[in-house]
């Protein structure tokens, strides 16, 4: 800490976690500064506007949540929309509805109760007398091999450049399986799309607030650090620590978007491609988020890789390996005096948007209790 300290904090990046710690800290009288590494803000859920369409430039992002109090407070900075997430399979030009339910057992085999459903899984079902050793295992075990096969295998190992016998049985283990009718992919009571976009959402946290993009934190720490007294780092937790103890492993996203001169390509916000002959994972028309009536669409085509220095992080592999990686800096981060580590890359963990927003108004709100 210096002597000469203009802030009170410095958050270093302004994704959600950033952007709650900074909007309330300042609600509480203390003075910020956000820097950005990117030329926006907004981290992961930034919004590009394209022929008038909400583009989600790093993938689709749906709220949900069974918070209330998350709800009603993202709701405070701009209404959310009614949407439901409602993904469909492609499996070789057959579609299938998602999670799995009644349409999709229907759609695989003309069942039309639940108990015939139940007998189709429980017939195909992989019997262990053992806890699965891995995700092929798991998802045998638990949704039989015509499901594994046709809507798991092919998409979760694009996803995660793996076979499936060499991925933790812990990624799966929630398949839903719903003997009813009920496409909504999620079970939380909250659910929707701001209306206008996440950048409304993002822009009403940093109202009023100084903020940099293009600074690159990690390039001139020495001096960021000195300017406040103490930082919010939300960025890679391996990079803050020049990767001393290994790289964490991350898969990566790109995408390839076109405008369509057309105004509908696929009726659906999201058609996930689960053949592995298909380079893509899924296809996202953005349009549908917001029940736009464009004249035009604007899709995505979704490309899995692994992370590389020069790409974003998305997805940690949160394998032992990693785990033990990732024990050995968060060690060191306790030890940091002067700089509290949030969000999902300083964390090395999967976070959904309410978590994350809870998790930094439970980090703020005993920070500025100090």
């Amino acid at each position: 800490m210096s002597q000469t300290s203009k802030y009170d904090y410095l958050i270093v990046g302004s994704g959600l976690f950033g952007s709650v710690f900074a909007h309330e800290a300042a609600k509480s009288g203390k003075t910020c500064l956000v820097i950005e590494k990117r030329d926006h803000v907004g981290g992961n859920i930034y919004c590009e506007e394209i022929e008038g369409i909400h583009t989600h430039k790093y993938g689709p992002h749906i709220f949900h949540t069974n918070d209330k109090g998350v709800w009603d407070y993202v709701n405070s900075f701009v209404p959310f929309n009614s949407f439901i997430n409602s993904p469909v399979a492609n499996f070789k030009g057959k579609r299938y509805n998602l999670p799995f339910n009644m349409n999709t057992f229907s759609q695989l085999w003309n069942v039309k109760t639940s108990e015939e459903a139940q007998e189709m899984v429980a017939s195909q079902k992989l019997k262990l007398d053992r806890r699965a050793a891995n995700l092929e295992e798991q998802a045998l075990s638990t949704v039989g091999s015509d499901i594994y096969e046709k809507l798991i295998k092919g998409y979760t190992e694009k996803q995660w450049g793996r076979d499936c016998k060499d991925l933790p049985a812990s990624i799966i283990r929630r398949v839903p399986l719903r003997y009813t009718y009920d496409n909504n992919y999620y079970n939380d009571r909250y659910q929707g799309i701001p209306i206008g976009g996440y950048n409304k959402l993002i822009d009403g946290l940093l109202e009023g607030l100084e903020v940099r993009t293009n600074v690159d934190y990690l390039s001139d720490r020495n001096y960021w650090d000195s300017i406040a007294i103490k930082t919010i780092y939300t960025g890679r937790i391996d990079a803050f620590f020049n990767y001393s103890e290994g790289e964490l492993s991350y898969r990566s996203m790109r995408w390839e978007n076109q405008v369509l001169d057309m105004k509908d390509y696929q009726s659906n916000a999201i058609v996930n491609y689960t053949d592995a002959g298909t380079p893509y994972t899924r296809i996202i028309e953005h349009k549908h988020f917001d029940f736009g009536t464009q004249k035009s669409t604007v899709i995505s085509k979704e490309f899995s890789a692994e992370t590389k220095h020069d790409n974003e992080p998305h997805y940690p592999i949160n394998d032992k390996e990693n785990q033990v990686i990732y024990a050995q800096y968060a060690a060191k981060a306790q030890a940091e005096s002067n700089i509290l580590f949030g969000g999902r890359l300083a964390e090395y963990k999967y976070y959904d948007m309410h978590q994350v927003i809870a998790s930094s108004l439970s980090t703020v709100k005993k920070e500025i209790q100090k």
